[in-house]
């Protein structure tokens, strides 16, 4: 173990490595920062150092590759601030272009079956799986050795997954933003791109609607409406770059609406 680094000084100096410290033991103090039950170390100083390192490459690929097994394995974690912090650290060693398939099966394991939903939390800050996870999928569903079809039907299986808590921290906006993403797969074919949908429209089109409305079918809801909004528009994969086109978009429009009809109808 190292002395306790002062983060916010290395991010201070444009991120610089402090001097005489080993590599190794400066991620293991990272991984364990983005652990933290304290929100103002696990969503601070810390975080930006990993992005950066990560992104610059500062960090050697087979420790970037560690780290990710151990964010697989985190997805277990008795605490959820790890669980939910974990998708975070895989979406940064993902878009670097690390990969293991490993670390799909875990976060496949985890998302639909993830019980808390908090967006935020007063005493441990943000916690936001839905949304965290949501980056991650789209981070795998547009890697070339992930079927897209495999991060649709995972998406449906959050969609579908029963919970008491309403998306109440642009959770559905981020999870539809992740799935148009998936769509914007040339290699998609069009029943792939709208197959996902038959096990949300079973779902919720068999139950009678009652009052007041379960949360899980209203983030379903306001997920698909936002999806449909973005077929029609175009999904933008960074604030300043244009909008992506769905090379289905009729296709995923036509079964969007089909499906919102089904459970508004029903």
């Amino acid at each position: 173990m190292i002395d306790m680094i002062d983060w916010k000084s290395v991010e201070a100096a444009d991120f610089a490595v402090p001097a005489g410290l080993p590599m190794d033991d400066l991620v293991r103090e990272l991984s364990l920062a983005l652990a933290d039950p304290d929100p103002l170390v696990r969503d601070g100083a810390p975080y930006a150092v990993l992005a950066t390192w990560t992104a610059r490459g500062v960090i050697g690929a087979p420790r970037r590759l560690e780290l990710g097994d151990e964010m697989a394995a985190r997805f277990t974690d008795p605490r959820v601030e790890a669980r939910t912090f974990a998708p975070l650290v895989l979406d940064m060693l993902v878009s670097a272009g690390d990969f293991r398939a490993g670390w799909v099966d875990a976060f496949e394991r985890w998302y639909p079956a993830e019980h808390d939903l908090r967006g935020y939390d007063d005493v441990l800050g943000w916690l936001h799986a839905v949304a965290h996870g949501a980056d991650l999928l789209a981070a795998f569903g547009r890697h070339r050795e992930v079927a897209p079809v495999r991060m649709l039907d995972l998406a449906a299986a959050r969609l579908t997954a029963p919970t008491d808590h309403v998306y109440d921290q642009l959770e559905d906006d981020r999870l539809a933003r992740a799935i148009a993403r998936v769509l914007t797969r040339t290699d998609l074919g069009e029943r792939e791109a709208v197959g996902w949908l038959d096990p949300i429209a079973e779902r919720f089109g068999a139950d009678r609607l009652s009052t007041p409305v379960p949360a899980h079918l209203s983030n379903c809801l306001r997920t698909l409406r936002l999806l449909y909004v973005l077929a029609d528009r175009g999904v933008r994969p960074a604030q300043d770059l244009p909008a992506q086109p769905l090379p289905h978009r009729d296709a995923v429009k036509s079964a969007v609406a089909a499906v919102l009809d089904r459970i508004v109808k029903r």
